[in-house]
Formats: C-alpha cells, sequence, structure tokens
C-alpha cells in the first residue's frame, strides 16, 4: 500500500520496484511490478507468513529459473489454484 491507502499498483503498475531479501544467509535482490509485489503480500498474509519466508520457500522450489521469474509465476499459479478452488 502506498502512503495514501492506495495499492502501490495503481502509482506505477509498469515500473519495475527493487526489494532486497537474505535468504540462506545470502543477500539477493527481487525485481518485480508493483502488482507482483502486492498479490505476493496478499499471499503471504493468507499463508501466514511473512514476505521473506515465502520468497524463501519459493527460491528453494524454484530449481535453474531466476528468482523474479520464479516468485512471478508463483504468483500466478497460486492465484489461478485460488480461482480454480472458489469456482468449485
Amino acid at each position: 500500500m502506498g502512503a495514501n491507502g492506495e495499492p502501490s499498483s495503481r502509482r506505477h503498475p509498469a515500473r519495475p520496484q527493487k526489494r532486497s531479501f537474505s535468504i540462506k544467509g545470502h543477500r539477493t535482490s527481487i525485481s518485480m511490478e508493483a502488482p507482483f509485489w502486492d498479490a505476493l503480500q496478499q499471499a503471504a498474509a493468507a499463508e501466514n507468513t511473512t514476505l521473506a519466508g515465502l520468497i524463501a520457500r519459493i527460491d528453494a522450489a524454484r530449481g535453474n529459473a531466476g528468482l523474479s521469474s520464479a516468485v512471478r509465476v508463483w504468483v500466478l499459479d497460486y492465484f489461478r489454484r485460488g480461482a480454480h478452488t472458489a469456482d468449485g
């Protein structure tokens, strides 16, 4: 959320935002567009975990994919599964 309570995706949806995390003691950065950060934060809350914890989980399962790409695909899959669950 932005300072005015507006989702960050409303401010600059196409401009990637870079954030840094520590995964297994290694510092890394992820660059994604605001809607992906918003969706990832929403998924972390629904999974009752932190953003860093969720990213570490995604990192552990990503194989050879880049971390930013793996996170984007994970977010897409997460919300697709939710849509199927909600539809019955």
